[in-house]
């Protein structure tokens, strides 16, 4: 079992920043490939973006590209989501979320992932 805990979110400006966190307590954290997904009233949660067991490989949606970064801390058990340029349209509820089954890469499945945190809401007004 893994406990994840999110934080870090709030309400900013168009064009701002925010960073998430996301610290995870239980198991092995390098042990877990970890995701970030989001979800925005009425629509499905969606992957924003992922970073593989030790840090080497990231993958992201094609709407964050070149915004958002994803890192992560093994000794801290703590899995980070830098926001910049942030959208109206970025805002929603951020989910972290760890994947036990993929080894190398960076699932962008919502199934393939054992683990959720209880998300932080993230604001962007206009």
């Amino acid at each position: 079992q893994v406990q994840l805990v999110e934080s870090g979110g709030g309400l900013v400006q168009a064009g701002g920043s925010l960073r998430l966190s996301c610290a995870a307590s239980g198991r092995t954290f390098s042990n877990y490939a970890m995701g970030w997904f989001r979800q925005a009233p009425g629509k499905e949660r969606e992957f924003v973006g992922g970073v593989s067991r030790t840090g080497g490989r990231t993958g992201y949606a094609n709407s964050v590209k070149g915004r958002f970064t994803i890192s992560r801390d093994n000794a801290k058990n703590t899995v980070y989501l830098q926001m910049n340029s942030l959208k109206p349209e970025d805002t929603a509820v951020y989910y972290c979320a760890a994947d036990r089954h993929t080894s190398f890469f960076v699932s962008t499945l919502i199934n393939e992932y054992d683990y959720w945190g209880q998300g932080t809401q993230v604001a962007v007004s206009s």
